[in-house]
């Protein structure tokens, strides 16, 4: 990683944790008036590799990092909601299951997931619409699948 990337992500790291970036506009003005030349998909893809994510906090959206999530953002309240809003679909591969969603949202699933420390699960990947949930050995897939439809509100769920 070169020396101004580093840089540019401690301070958009720095914004975010002082909690004013709402959106990639706002966090480009920001960093272009510290004295960066960035683009709006350069800063996607420091919000992506800083593993931000949108949450919504005393009615105001910005984004928060890791760090910043206690074990009360991700209630088992909240994880259900999450699901019940961005998964589309869930199917069972092996010792994995398959969640997808709309364009965009599997990193703010799969960072619910991580958070929650469920018990089943040894960690997730997620991609642009597709997250990859890795199940601990000896866990019962087809009732962690069952699990996970319920937490999404879903009538069905696909064993590979």
């Amino acid at each position: 990683m070169t020396d101004g990337r580093s840089r540019r992500l401690r301070i958009l790291a720095d914004l975010i944790r002082g909690g004013t970036v709402a959106s990639q506009e706002e966090a480009t003005a920001k960093l272009k008036a510290a004295g960066f030349a960035v683009t709006q998909a350069t800063v996607s893809r420091d919000l992506e590799s800083l593993g931000a994510v949108k949450l919504k906090r005393g009615g105001i959206l910005s984004y928060s990092l890791p760090d910043q999530l206690g074990a009360g953002d991700w209630s088992t309240g909240r994880l259900e909601r999450l699901m019940g809003e961005f998964v589309l679909s869930i199917e069972a591969a092996g010792q994995m299951i398959i969640l997808k969603t709309p364009p965009g949202s599997a990193h703010l699933v799969a960072s619910a997931l991580d958070q929650a420390r469920l018990p089943d699960v040894a960690g997730t990947v997620s991609g642009d619409d597709t997250m990859f949930v890795a199940l601990r050995d000896g866990v019962d897939v087809r009732s962690a699948l069952g699990r996970f439809a319920r937490m999404a509100g879903q009538d069905e769920a696909r064993l590979a």
